[in-house]
């Protein structure tokens, strides 16, 4: 993956829909970058690729991706993304989500996603906020941070998404932020290339309402402060718990193979066809 090939990223995207619709500073145009340029690095086909989103700022970009798309209900992208893959194994089907979308009305099909270990690709663009609905908190805002509807302070405690679909069963797990792009791409594209279920959690700025509420500053500087927040995983394994408190671990958080879903589910329709 050489650092200066140029990559045709107008190829991917549907011109006739742009400009977009993010404010000016949102991180979800270099996490939407990164996954071009995955999906361009690994191959693959754009006719046999399939992208599906459910609700949120995140979730509007399958309307500028030149594939076939669908753009679906709140928190249920997994759920058509796994009807999708079920109907046809040989598609690559990959799933871009939200932290609200992602982690709470659709909580439930994520951690049986990564239970069953599907062959699904999730990337999820996290900016600890509902951004699209005024800045409600999210299941992935941080304790004591201000929301439209916290105005004195989150006192809900985040979930760790890695950790979450990890447990759950997923084979691939990676985190990285809008910051280090590069190595975001890197991780999609391992995650892309994984015989099972696929997690990348992309740690993405919201400068209007999650970085003016909490007085972060302009979206430079809350990249900045991603890169100071940032642990590589290899350096957090040595860390304690009081050294990692506020810190964003990135990079290759688990791979571990194994049997993918809809393979498991063919060998079950080849048994019941041998009349076993």
């Amino acid at each position: 993956m050489a650092a200066a090939e140029k990559v045709p990223v107008h190829r991917y995207l549907r011109l006739g829909k742009l400009p977009h619709i993010w404010c000016p500073g949102c991180g979800h145009g270099i996490a939407l970058q990164a996954l071009i340029r995955a999906i361009h690095h690994t191959g693959l086909p754009q006719d046999r690729t399939v992208i599906v989103s459910g609700i949120g700022c995140s979730s509007r970009a399958t309307g500028y991706l030149n594939f076939d798309t669908l753009h679906t209900t709140h928190g249920r992208a997994l759920a058509f993304a796994t009807g999708i893959k079920m109907a046809n194994p040989d598609l690559h089907v990959i799933v871009i989500t939200g932290d609200g979308d992602a982690a709470a009305i659709g909580g439930n099909h994520l951690i049986h996603a990564a239970r069953r270990n599907i062959g699904i690709t999730c990337v999820c663009f996290n900016n600890n906020i509902y951004g699209m609905t005024s800045g409600q908190y999210s299941p992935l805002t941080p304790t004591e941070a201000l929301a439209t509807t916290a105005p004195y302070g989150n006192i809900e405690t985040p979930f760790d998404l890695c950790e979450l679909v990890k447990a759950a069963g997923a084979s691939y797990v990676a985190r990285s932020t809008t910051y280090h792009a590069r190595q975001l791409e890197k991780l999609i594209a391992r995650g892309l290339q994984n015989d099972g279920f696929s997690f990348i959690e992309a740690v993405v700025q919201c400068p209007t309402y999650y970085g003016r509420k909490n007085r972060l500053g302009e979206a430079y500087r809350m990249m900045q402060r991603m890169a100071e927040r940032s642990v590589p995983a290899s350096k957090a394994a040595a860390m304690t718990p009081e050294e990692l408190a506020g810190k964003i671990v990135i990079g290759e958080l688990w791979h571990r193979p194994r049997l993918e879903y809809t393979r498991a589910y063919d060998a079950v329709i080849g048994k019941a066809g041998d009349g076993q």
